[in-house]
């Protein structure tokens, strides 16, 4: 079954560092072997223009759970994930999760 690794990023500290690193980010995540696709977005702040607890969505595509296991342990990823790690100043989750068809 499909499988999306999704990074949720929380608001930064520093709005434009954040910016300024997550092109180089998508761009290494696209250099992960065996992904399908990926998928990038921007949270909107609540209807009262405050701030939601992610700011910013990736989400990585896989043909399966193995492809998408595989693909954070090589060398594409250990140049990716610290990446992510360094400049999520306001936290990060990062999941694995089954894309049910519907």
């Amino acid at each position: 079954m499909a499988t999306k690794i999704t990074v949720i990023y929380d608001n930064p500290e520093d709005e434009a560092a954040f910016e300024a690193a997550y092109p180089d980010q998508v761009a290494q995540a696209k250099k992960l072997p065996g992904l399908q696709r990926i998928e990038t977005s921007k949270v909107w702040p609540k209807e009262d223009g405050s701030a939601t607890p992610a700011y910013r969505l990736v989400d990585m595509y896989f043909a399966d759970y193995d492809s998408a296991s595989a693909a954070v342990t090589t060398e594409e990823a250990a140049a990716l994930f610290p990446q992510i790690l360094q400049s999520a100043t306001g936290g990060v989750r990062i999941v694995f999760a089954d894309i049910e068809e519907g």
